[in-house]
């Protein structure tokens, strides 16, 4: 993948020695010191944990400014595309580099439609699960298992990866819908054609024989609007498994299913969880608001907001102010009763008014209205992850796409600082004390 390579250079002076490293830059200003070169011309590598600031690969996917709020997908603002999009435009837009027209549209939505099912073999494989299975082992093994059933994916990876995306992005709910089924002993409910993306996996959650399930237009244009807010971030934990993964020829399943176990880790698509949890506690503990923000503010206590601030935003996130909207929008239309979502606003309306968090840009983000509104539509705590993966999959499989197509990808390899025992000498058994 191509960029800019600037006439500015950065210099790094080591014993002496002058190395001359180039600096790169991105469309949008954002520039990069380019070490690659380092080891092989100085024997030093570069430490920094966690990777808080070091750039592993170009893109031309996700634009984010943490400073100024910014969240663009191919170059389109994240405010357009929630108000103005499905959520299968924004997947086409994410795999394709740009947004479809008609035409393109309705094919792509017919390949969607013609994948909905998976193979009937595989739905013995949730009848070996135990009852209470997290739902995201079972989304990570049952998308691993693809394989089996398109073996020709290992021939080519890029070859038909097209209709490859497409199966993957058609299956994945209908997997994530079965597997919320069988967790509730209740029957299998077959994808229908005549629904739309989001209206489908409803309609496949919650349809009952004795009960009906009524596809309303409103739920269905809320979880467009949060599966479009998930789905892409950048470099983020599961999106860069997803390319680790990925660099070292896996199949795309196999890269998706990796992807899926990171976002399930509880610092990263746990976060909205954890705001349900957090809003429980603290209704246990008689609504004590006061005792949980001094807690929130003292640097001793582990205990923090969750729901509030991000890494990556230094100011709000934008996601948050279009999902603040949709959620006061969803939880009018829907009339819900629940003692936690008027929890959560009497909770938010304190934050925001305490300069403490204000000060510190502690604003509410994505993570605690998406577990709210997944709340309010019936959504259960343990599948708020499993919908973080529906809204992310295109993002990952756009990054595992670009990764192939670049020629200038190696498998990845990060290095270490060893820390470890100096050479010993070996002592035989019988001799050793």
């Amino acid at each position: 993948m191509s960029y800019k390579l600037t006439d500015q250079t950065a210099q790094l002076s080591i014993n002496g020695s002058i190395y001359t490293l180039p600096i790169i830059e991105g469309t949008m200003g954002d520039r990069a010191i380019d070490i690659s070169n380092l080891l092989q011309e100085s024997g030093y590598i570069t430490l920094d944990s966690g990777y808080k600031n070091t750039g592993s690969c170009t893109s031309t996917i996700t634009y984010l400014d943490g400073n100024k709020g910014i969240l663009r997908y191919r170059g389109y603002e994240i405010e357009e595309l929630a108000d103005n999009c499905s959520f299968v435009e924004v997947a086409y837009l994410l795999l394709h580099d740009g947004l479809p027209n008609v035409s393109e549209l309705e094919s792509f939505k017919g390949l969607i439609e013609r994948f909905a099912l998976i193979h009937e073999d595989m739905i013995h494989f949730f009848d070996h699960f135990p009852s209470h299975a997290s739902p995201m082992s079972i989304l990570s093994v049952m998308v691993n298992s693809l394989v089996n059933y398109y073996p020709e994916l290992s021939d080519d990876p890029m070859d038909d990866i097209d209709i490859t995306s497409t199966r993957l992005l058609s299956k994945i709910r209908t997997i994530a819908a079965f597997s919320y089924k069988k967790s509730m002993g209740h029957p299998l409910v077959y994808p229908r054609n005549d629904l739309s993306y989001c209206g489908n996996f409803l309609n496949m959650m919650f349809d009952k024989p004795v009960k009906p399930y009524v596809v309303r237009p409103e739920v269905v244009a809320t979880l467009n609007k949060l599966l479009i807010l998930h789905a892409d971030h950048e470099q983020n934990c599961s999106t860069s498994t997803v390319r680790l993964v990925g660099s070292a020829g896996v199949n795309l399943y196999a890269a998706i299913s990796a992807g899926i176990t990171a976002l399930w880790g509880p610092l990263h698509g746990g976060a909205n969880e954890a705001v349900v949890d957090m809003l429980e506690t603290i209704y246990a503990d008689d609504c004590n608001f006061e005792k949980y923000i001094s807690k929130a503010k003292d640097r001793n206590d582990p205990f923090r907001l969750s729901g509030f601030g991000h890494r990556v935003y230094k100011t709000y996130d934008p996601r948050g102010k279009i999902i603040k909207k949709a959620c006061d929008e969803i939880l009018n239309v829907l009339e819900v009763s629940d003692p936690l979502l008027d929890l959560a606003y009497q909770l938010e309306e304190i934050v925001l008014k305490d300069e403490y968090f204000v000060e510190r840009n502690l604003y509410p983000n994505v993570d605690f209205y998406s577990g709210i509104i997944y709340r309010a539509i019936g959504i259960p705590t343990n599948m708020f992850t499993v919908m973080f993966a529906l809204g992310r999959l295109p993002g990952w499989i756009s990054q595992w796409k670009e990764m192939h197509g670049d020629p200038a990808t190696r498998i990845g390899r990060p290095r270490q600082v060893y820390l470890g025992e100096k050479p010993r000498d070996f002592i035989p058994l019988e001799e050793r004390e």
